[in-house]
């Protein structure tokens, strides 16, 4: 069982470097500021820095603590993460690909903070007036990894109930 899980490592360290590819492209050719039209009305080319964590919630926070204190849970989580992966504990297929999503998600922006103390982010999506905050890989493959544990637990119990039919 742990082999098979540990398999799913792969897809961790894809996630880092797609993450890393597509945020060094961004960085070296693109200003922060940067914004392009992708899709007209729905998908924008931008260039931001998020210095604090999702949604840019705490990035302009005077804490000097706040930066040390997102490096240290997500080397934690991420820690666990591929432990969870390595020892076989991560669950069904779904769970073990979500949760090498994450952990890939997770590395991918601790990177990022270790190298320009903040995440880089580069696109965004907008109707009308909505406009969703800017993400990267990163972000999608956190975003991906708990849809599919989500779904497993969901069907989880679906079964579950099936059995004590």
């Amino acid at each position: 069982m742990a082999a098979r899980s540990a398999r799913w490592l792969w897809l961790t360290f894809g996630v880092v470097a797609a993450d890393r590819a597509t945020k060094y492209g961004v960085e070296q050719y693109t200003s922060q500021g940067y914004r392009r039209t992708l899709i007209p009305h729905f998908a924008d080319l931008v260039h931001s820095v998020n210095a604090g964590i999702a949604f840019g919630l705490f990035s302009e926070s005077d804490f000097k603590w706040i930066s040390f204190l997102l490096v240290c849970a997500s080397t934690v989580i991420i820690l666990l993460l591929i432990w969870l992966l390595a020892a076989g504990l991560a669950g069904g297929t779904e769970s073990q690909a979500g949760i090498a999503l994450i952990a890939g998600g997770a590395a991918g922006n601790l990177l990022d903070r270790l190298l320009h103390g903040g995440v880089t982010d580069f696109l965004e999506l907008y109707a009308g007036n909505f406009r969703w905050p800017a993400f990267n890989v990163a972000d999608s493959a956190i975003t991906i990894g708990a849809v599919l544990i989500i779904l497993e637990l969901l069907s989880g119990e679906k079964d579950a109930s099936r059995a004590h039919a």
